[in-house]
């Protein structure tokens, strides 16, 4: 399972994996593969599997 994500700091596409089996609800930090800056992403999975992502800047945490 993937998504594709827009980075905060250059706005690039970035396409992430995305793993069901860590949790329901998930907070992390993923590196840009353009710029390379990082960033927070947070996942929420809902009771069909659909899952909802967050990206904003890491310094915001």
């Amino acid at each position: 399972m993937a998504a594709e994500v827009h980075c905060p700091y250059c706005g690039e596409v970035n396409e992430i994996g995305l793993d069901p089996g860590s949790g329901a609800s998930q907070d992390y930090v993923e590196d840009c593969q353009v710029c390379c800056r990082p960033w927070r992403v947070l996942v929420t999975y809902g009771p069909d599997g659909a899952a909802d992502v967050l990206v904003e800047p890491e310094e915001l945490t």
